[in-house]
C-alpha cells in the first residue's frame, strides 16, 4: 500500500475534481504493474494499472488500490468491471469512497463477483491523500488553506521603501510547490494593487496552473496587473461586494475544490472570523516589522475557548524562516 499511496502522490494536483488514486499489483511478492490516475477523464489508477500488466491476473496476484474502485459510469467506466474482467481475485483497499451515494457499493460488487476484499489498510494516509476531494465530495464546498509570509509579529509587510518580501527566496519557493496542489488562488483587491502578485505556479515540471480568484469590493483594479495581462488572464476572474462563504459555495458549484487564500489581511482575516479555514500554512520570518498590515486582523473572539486551535501541528525550518502548518479546530478550547 505504501507503494500504492507514492503512485497516488504522483497525481496530486492534476486529478481535480477527481481524486488522487494509486494502484499495484502484486505477483510472488513483487510489484509487476503500477498505475496512477493522471488527470480527469483520463484511465483511473486501476485502469492504468492493469493495462501496463497486459494480461488475465493470476488467482494468487493482489491489487492494492489507496480508494474503493468506482462503480458508476463517468467519463469513464467503472473500475469494478475492469477488475472483475481482468481476473482479480484478492483485492486491498486504502480507504472508502467518501461520497455517500457511493461509499461501499464498490466493495460490494467485487464481493458479490467472488472477489476477496481487505479494506483500510493505510487508511489514515490514503485518506489524508484527498482532503480537498473528501471535503468537496461531502459538503459542495472548496478545502481552504490560508496561507502567508509574516514578521513574528503578525505583519505582513516589510517598512515603506524596501523589498515587499519577508520571508527567504526558499521559503517562497515552498510556497509555489503549495500552490501546484490547489485548484485556485484567492486574494483580495488591496493584494494586486499593492503587490502586483504573479499568483502562478514556477519551477513545477508539469504542474496545472491554478485559477486565480480576486475579491474586490469596489471592482476598481489595475488594468495593466500581471493577472490581467499575463498568459494565464483568462483563468482570472474578480468578484465583486460577495460574502466570503458565498464566493466559496460558487466555487465549489464549479468544481473547485480546493482554495489558496494567501491575502491579504482583510480576506485572511474574514476567513478566519467566519470559520471558513480547514489548514493554515505560515511562513514566519525572524523579524520584528511593526507598521498597520497585519496578517489576520478579523474582529477577534469573545474568549479564548472561542479561538481557532490548530492540531496536527507540524514545523519546518525554511532557510532562515519556519514553516507552520496545522488544521483548524474550532471552538474546541477547553476552560482551565
Amino acid at each position: 500500500m505504501q507503494a500504492a499511496l507514492r503512485e497516488a502522490r504522483r497525481g496530486i494536483g492534476l486529478t481535480s475534481p477527481n481524486p488522487a488514486v494509486g494502484a499495484v499489483l502484486v505477483l510472488s511478492q513483487a510489484i509487476v504493474a503500477r498505475g496512477h490516475h493522471r488527470r480527469a477523464g483520463a484511465p483511473h489508477a486501476e485502469v492504468e494499472c492493469l493495462t501496463q500488466f497486459g494480461r488475465t491476473v493470476p488467482k494468487s496476484a493482489t491489487l492494492y488500490v489507496t480508494l474503493e474502485p468506482c462503480s458508476t459510469t463517468g467519463r469513464t467506466g467503472p473500475c469494478t468491471n475492469a477488475i472483475i474482467d481482468a481476473g482479480v481475485k484478492k483485492l486491498v483497499i486504502g480507504a472508502l469512497d467518501p461520497n455517500p451515494s457511493h461509499a461501499g457499493r464498490g466493495i460490494d460488487r467485487l464481493k458479490k463477483a467472488g472477489i476477496s476484499v481487505r479494506v483500510g489498510v493505510l487508511s489514515d494516509e490514503c485518506c489524508a491523500l484527498n482532503e480537498s476531494y473528501n471535503k468537496w465530495i461531502q459538503t459542495g464546498l472548496p478545502f481552504v488553506i490560508a496561507k502567508c509570509g509574516m514578521s513574528l509579529d503578525g505583519r505582513l509587510t516589510a517598512p515603506p521603501r524596501e523589498s515587499r518580501w519577508l520571508t527567504s527566496s526558499a521559503s517562497r519557493r515552498d510556497a509555489r510547490r503549495l500552490r501546484a496542489q490547489v485548484d485556485a488562488i484567492l486574494v483580495g483587491a488591496e493584494t494586486v494593487r499593492a503587490d502586483n502578485p504573479r499568483l502562478t505556479v514556477r519551477g513545477q515540471r508539469g504542474a496545472r496552473q491554478p485559477k486565480r480568484i480576486v475579491l474586490s469590493r469596489s471592482g476598481r483594479l489595475p488594468l495593466k496587473a500581471r493577472i490581467f495581462t499575463d498568459r494565464f488572464a483568462a483563468d482570472t476572474t474578480v468578484y465583486g461586494n460577495t460574502d466570503l462563504k458565498t464566493l466559496l459555495q460558487e466555487l465549489g458549484s464549479r468544481k473547485i475544490t480546493s482554495v489558496l487564500i494567501e491575502g491579504g489581511g482583510e480576506v485572511l482575516g474574514q476567513a478566519l472570523d467566519q470559520q471558513l479555514i480547514d489548514k493554515i500554512q505560515l511562513y514566519l520570518a525572524p523579524l520584528f516589522t511593526g507598521g498597520p498590515k497585519i496578517a489576520f486582523p478579523g474582529g477577534g473572539v469573545g474568549s479564548t475557548q472561542e479561538a481557532l486551535r490548530l492540531t496536527q501541528i507540524r514545523y519546518e525550518k525554511i532557510g532562515p524562516d519556519v514553516c507552520v502548518t496545522g488544521y483548524a479546530s474550532h471552538n474546541s478550547g477547553t476552560a482551565e
